[in-house]
């Protein structure tokens, strides 16, 4: 496993931080004036019918496709299993996510779905390389082939869906964007931010998401703007900003995991759009969609049915349950139809654990990052998260 010389701690992180921002060529200049930011506009009545019925035609004979028929298909396993490790796109600076602990360990819930897909692979979560990216750099490396994968709270849009020739393979975790501001700032509605100046990084859809929404409210605003997460939240730390947004989950982290005085930081009680964030792979390769998607089923199917890392030896070898024992490889082939072993389910779930467990290590209760579950409970919670069935 690589690591990276990066320490996440409240001041060190903010210390970062505050210096990354003072190199003016990283900031949009603050305007002197508000800047208006407009939006751009782009009865069934039966009548009885004697027919004599026509021969049934022959049915045509469906044409089989192979799974392997298309380009590409079956080439970015390859090369991963020739190389010997998975190498997977992350974020690097946000704690609860994806972040190097004071250890020296990859830690967070967007690094563990990187080990899951190392042990559905290799039946060895320890065998990915986390790469680190920015917001400028995120898709090109995906692009290149720089990295297999990018796992790195990005939000599943059509245009990038489409114009920038990825596939987003399954929502992970359910967001929305919020707006947070000093508890002592009186801000607490939309209309309060007229004339403020707000911190966002640039390259994002948060960016387009504030526009669109204080041009609706008709508040002018100036936004300043920053490459990353330490210079974004370093302007606001130091009071250059009045304001800072981003996901929910992302303000959440950093109030609680790098700013020096959470409980001076309120995220506003409102919600400016939907962000699923989740897996993204290059288009052509649809045996690693299907491997990306399917592994992240296993942890939500897994959760289910109440299946663990500490209880599995036990589920696989004394379960009756058809579905399960196709799921961890006793019975049928699901495994080779994704050019895995069969227990390539039963390996991720034993070494990274279901969702539940993924979440609650990196996000939960216990956790300085504690973000309650919500939409991402299951659905028989009351959450989004739904598992197709493994048959």
């Amino acid at each position: 496993m690589q690591k990276q010389p990066f320490i996440v701690g409240s001041l060190v992180a903010l210390s970062l931080a505050l210096s990354a921002c003072a190199a003016p060529q990283t900031q949009t200049q603050t305007q002197s004036a508000p800047q208006r930011v407009v939006e751009t506009v782009v009865v069934t009545v039966e009548v009885p019918v004697t027919t004599t019925p026509a021969p049934a035609a022959p049915a045509a004979a469906a044409t089989p496709v192979p799974a392997a028929g298309a380009a590409g298909f079956g080439e970015t396993l390859k090369a991963i299993q020739a190389r010997g490790k998975l190498v997977c796109g992350v974020n690097g600076q946000l704690p609860g996510f994806s972040f190097i602990d004071p250890q020296g360990n990859w830690s967070g819930f967007d690094a563990d779905f990187c080990r899951v897909l190392a042990a559905a692979i290799f039946g060895d979560a320890t065998k990915v390389e986390f790469r680190p990216l920015t917001t400028q750099e995120r898709f090109t490396a995906l692009q290149s082939g720089e990295v297999d994968v990018l796992i790195r709270n990005t939000t599943w849009t059509l245009v990038r869906d489409t114009d920038l020739g990825l596939n987003f393979t399954a929502v992970t975790f359910y967001d929305g964007q919020g707006i947070m501001v000093r508890n002592d700032s009186g801000i607490t509605k939309l209309e309060d931010l007229k004339g403020a100046t707000i911190c966002v990084q640039k390259g994002t859809t948060t960016e387009l998401n504030l526009a669109d929404a204080l041009s609706t409210a008709g508040v002018e605003y100036t936004p300043a703007t920053f490459e990353d997460i330490n210079q974004t939240y370093g302007a606001y730390a130091q009071g250059r900003c009045d304001a800072v947004t981003s996901d929910k989950s992302q303000l959440s982290s950093v109030a609680k995991g790098v700013l020096p005085d959470p409980d001076n930081h309120v995220i506003m009680d409102l919600t400016l759009s939907k962000e699923p964030l989740g897996p993204v792979v290059r288009h052509g390769d649809d045996q690693w969609l299907d491997i990306v998607r399917w592994s992240i089923f296993a942890t939500f199917f897994a959760e289910e049915k109440a299946i663990t890392s500490a209880n599995v030896d036990d589920v696989k070898a004394n379960t009756t349950n058809p579905e399960i024992k196709r799921f961890l490889g006793v019975e049928g082939e699901l495994g080779q139809k994704l050019g895995l072993s069969n227990d390539w389910a039963y390996k991720l779930i034993k070494q990274v654990g279901n969702y539940a467990e993924i979440y609650d290590r990196n996000l939960g209760p216990n956790t300085k990052t504690y973000i309650a579950r919500g939409q991402n409970s299951l659905y028989t919670n009351g959450g989004l998260l739904y598992s197709p069935p493994f048959r």
